[in-house]
């Protein structure tokens, strides 16, 4: 089978009900643990089946938003899936409330029944509008976002196409690229402050009639975080503030005088090189075969799982216009098919796109034998470890990309890395502050952005862009609309993809053999578990943040970076 021929059948709510209805009855009715096991494997058959057209439905409406079909069934999924939320309460429910519970537990882990009762803080069949209103929000950010278009010396781009012109060798390129892209944003702020306020205020009701202070509590209880706390993030955020700040702001002054400018603005901290950042060679199709190449070389695993995405065409890699912005990686249970979506626009970018949203697929894929769809996926927070680490995992294969501009790219990923982590935790610090208190103005909330940058990156410089300086930057970040304290995840994973890199350059046998156990783990256990599983260091530990500092500074400090 190939991707082309995945068949989408909507699956449609009254049947799907009346068949959980039939198989959830049964389970509760069962007279031993292995009677409810059994029910169990008919109940995963109906949800996997739903799950599957959802994410089916997902790829073919992303991939063009422009569709009329999939535009339809997408709309008919954000009104229905609160109720799908709602049958798979009672599961829930019916499965802490099991007489063998303790037996299933064994069998099955004690990580599901964790995930059972963070779920049921999260619903009630009173908030089902509150959810439809919520999910409808979410998709006209999104569709907002895919049909950009930028005018730009004659021509039309998208927010994808742009980004090669924001990194053009000549400066006032750069500069006049940028501000046409944040002209399509200030052009939209109107609408997307409007989107957010109403998610904040649709997000603190949905709290409140759970039973919440405010949404903070089941922001976290929608990520499924069992074992750490708002407290615990504050302190990683502490740690970052404090070691990586100055590091990063070292790293930019670097680059302003490897740039020869007098002052580095905003249009120029993602040009990284005077004789220009790294592209990747070839064609997509050429990239995708050098990636092939990788893939075999680095593990017959990977190998296997790189040739079935391949021969299933389960990769839609190139930007077009009317493609959803950015990129992620899915799995459809009912065709045990991972997918990969990026936007492929000739940058650096395209090949850790491709790298992090494979390590992904390659999770999914070492999991995917699990039974219950819970367990084919980590909580987000360990799965951004798969994707991170694969992008070092595959350092060695970087010539097949990108020739005698390797070196080049090394140090652009590594600081790059080190940089993002301000930014990551900035995003994250701003949805707390959101949703602790939610009666925030729209312009009170552009305020709070812009004490946070002044924080955390103190070098940044708007050049006097009345957009950016009123605090608007966050409004691009479609995590903060359509995943709330989603982003946390990526910097904490980072810092253990860290890990991996210091572990990988010791001895690759050993930390591939952790990494591949940790991906075949997939969502069985909960973070801090999984970290543990790895022989990683928990990112929450005081002096964590620490002690991965002083191997990238000194590959940092090794590289001549003036030859570049």
């Amino acid at each position: 089978m190939s991707f082309e021929s995945f068949t989408y059948v909507r699956p449609e709510i009254t049947t799907v009900s009346q068949n959980f209805e039939k198989h959830l009855l049964r389970f509760q009715n069962a007279q031993s643990a292995d009677e409810q096991s059994d029910s169990l494997s008919q109940l995963n058959r109906v949800r996997e089946e739903f799950w599957t057209m959802y994410n089916l439905c997902y790829i073919r409406h992303t991939s063009d938003t422009t569709n009329k079909f999939y535009e339809q069934e997408n709309e008919y999924f954000d009104e229905n899936l609160p109720s799908f939320e709602e049958l798979n309460n009672r599961f829930f429910q019916a499965l802490l409330d099991s007489p063998f519970r303790h037996i299933l537990e064994q069998k099955f882990g004690g990580q599901l029944f964790t995930l059972a009762e963070l779920s049921l803080k999260t619903f009630k069949p009173s908030i089902l509008e509150d959810l439809q209103q919520e999910n409808t929000l979410s998709t006209e950010y999104t569709k907002l976002k895919a049909q950009a278009k930028i005018e730009f010396r004659g021509k039309t781009y998208n927010l994808s196409s742009i980004h090669p012109l924001e990194l053009s060798d000549d400066r006032e390129t750069r500069k006049n690229a940028t501000e046409a892209k944040w002209g399509f944003f200030a052009q939209n702020a109107p609408a997307m402050e409007r989107i957010f306020d109403k998610m904040v205020k649709v997000r603190h009701q949905i709290a409140r009639e759970l039973g919440y202070k405010n949404f903070v509590q089941v922001g976290y209880a929608r990520m499924r975080r069992s074992d750490y706390t708002p407290d615990m993030v504050a302190n990683f955020r502490r740690q970052v503030r404090e070691v990586i700040v100055p590091l990063a702001s070292e790293l930019y002054e670097r680059q302003r005088k490897r740039l020869g400018i007098e002052k580095l603005k905003y249009y120029d901290e993602e040009y990284k090189f005077p004789s220009g950042n790294p592209k990747p060679l070839g064609t997509p199709e050429e990239i995708v075969a050098s990636a092939a190449k990788m893939y075999r070389e680095l593990s017959p695993e990977t190998d296997t799982f790189f040739q079935f995405m391949q021969n299933t065409r389960l990769m839609d890699l190139v930007n077009r216009d009317g493609k959803a912005t950015g990129g992620y990686c899915t799995y459809m249970s009912k065709f045990g098919a991972p997918f990969i979506f990026s936007n492929f626009n000739g940058t650096s970018g395209d090949i850790d796109v491709l790298t992090h949203e494979a390590g992904h697929a390659f999770q999914v894929w070492s999991s995917s034998a699990f039974p219950f769809e819970e367990y084919h996926w980590p909580t987000n927070d360990a799965a951004e470890i798969h994707s991170m680490s694969m992008e070092f995992f595959t350092w060695p294969w970087m010539p097949l990309f990108f020739g005698d501009q390797t070196d080049k790219y090394y140090f652009m990923h590594l600081s790059g890395a080190i940089q993002f982590l301000p930014y990551g935790v900035a995003v994250d610090e701003f949805q707390h502050i959101i949703y602790q208190n939610p009666g925030m103005t729209p312009s009170e909330r552009n305020a709070a952005w812009r004490v946070l940058e002044e924080t955390y990156l103190p070098h940044r410089d708007y050049d006097g862009h009345p957009h950016l300086e009123a605090g608007r930057l966050w409004q691009k970040q479609s995590h903060i609309f359509n995943s709330p304290f989603y982003y946390i995840d990526y910097t904490l994973a980072q810092i253990c993809a860290f890990q991996f890199w210091m572990k990988d350059r010791q001895d690759h046998q050993a930390a591939w053999s952790d990494y591949v156990r940790l991906c075949k783990a997939g969502g069985s256990q909960s973070f801090l578990q999984l970290v543990k599983l790895a022989g990683l260091r928990s990112p929450f530990e005081d002096g964590c943040v620490e002690s991965i500092v002083g191997e990238i500074r000194r590959f940092l400090e090794g590289v001549d970076d003036s030859r570049f």
